[in-house]
């Protein structure tokens, strides 16, 4: 399930997808508009800058705006990077990978055979659809 602060961080990025043509968007602006406390969204896009995604101008006129095309911001790459893994078990993540403690053997454990199956199937989803296809709904 996403959290509350990706959710948020999708709204975000697709009020300033939509209104790309303005310019950088006041933080104020985007958590009016969206209905999100300013302060949970001034860590959220502050983690969406640090990580290359959103760009800001400071002073008259300023603001955050997307750094990258909608097309060119895959939905797996924002769930990675608020969420963490987007694995169900941790030992079928490929990025934060961990043993489950009650597994003696997971070569012949059929819960992790699934879930490497149900993690392969959302990642070629997640990775090939971007903040683009949910402006456009495809």
């Amino acid at each position: 399930m996403l959290s509350k602060k990706t959710q948020y961080a999708f709204h975000a990025l697709i009020y300033l997808a939509e209104n790309v043509d303005k310019g950088p968007i006041l933080i104020s602006e985007i958590a009016a508009e969206k209905s999100i406390s300013i302060k949970f969204l001034e860590n959220i896009l502050l983690e969406l800058k640090n990580a290359g995604i959103l760009g800001s101008k400071k002073g008259k006129g300023g603001g955050y705006y997307l750094m990258r095309t909608p097309k060119e911001i895959p939905l797996a790459r924002i769930i990675r990077l608020l969420d963490g893994p987007i694995a169900l078990l941790p030992c079928v993540s490929l990025n934060y990978y961990e043993r489950c403690e009650n597994c003696k053997d997971e070569a012949i454990c059929g819960l992790h055979e699934v879930m490497s199956r149900v993690r392969d199937a959302t990642l070629k989803l997640l990775e090939n659809k971007s903040l683009k296809d949910i402006l456009t709904r495809d």
